[in-house]
């Protein structure tokens, strides 16, 4: 049981490497859609985002409504994350509404 709990412990701090990197990137993005004068969300990104996790738990044998409510929360975080740098986008009057289609990172 010990080497079992300390494969799922490396596995956890694989998983908090992989979010920090994550995070790396929606930093850059947030970058981005400053310049480019887009909002934090944008709801098709979003919609991809989760068909994409979906699929990816699918495949991996994991039940997808489940990392589909992980993924939204993680996705969440990621906007608040982008709008600590842009701004809330219900502040961004002068920016593109919600249904954009432009892509984010997140």
């Amino acid at each position: 049981m010990d080497e079992l709990r300390a494969e799922i412990d490396r596995l956890d701090g694989d998983l908090v490497r992989l979010l920090a990197a994550r995070a790396t990137y929606i930093d850059q993005a947030a970058r981005i859609k400053a310049v480019a004068d887009l909002p934090a969300r944008i709801t098709p990104r979003v919609e991809e985002v989760v068909t994409n996790v979906r699929r990816h738990a699918m495949t991996h044998g994991l039940p997808p409504d489940l990392v589909e409510k992980l993924w939204r929360r993680l996705i969440d975080w990621s906007i608040a994350r982008e709008e600590s740098h842009l701004g809330p986008d219900s502040l961004r009057s002068d920016g593109p509404g919600p249904d954009t289609t432009e892509t984010e990172t997140s």
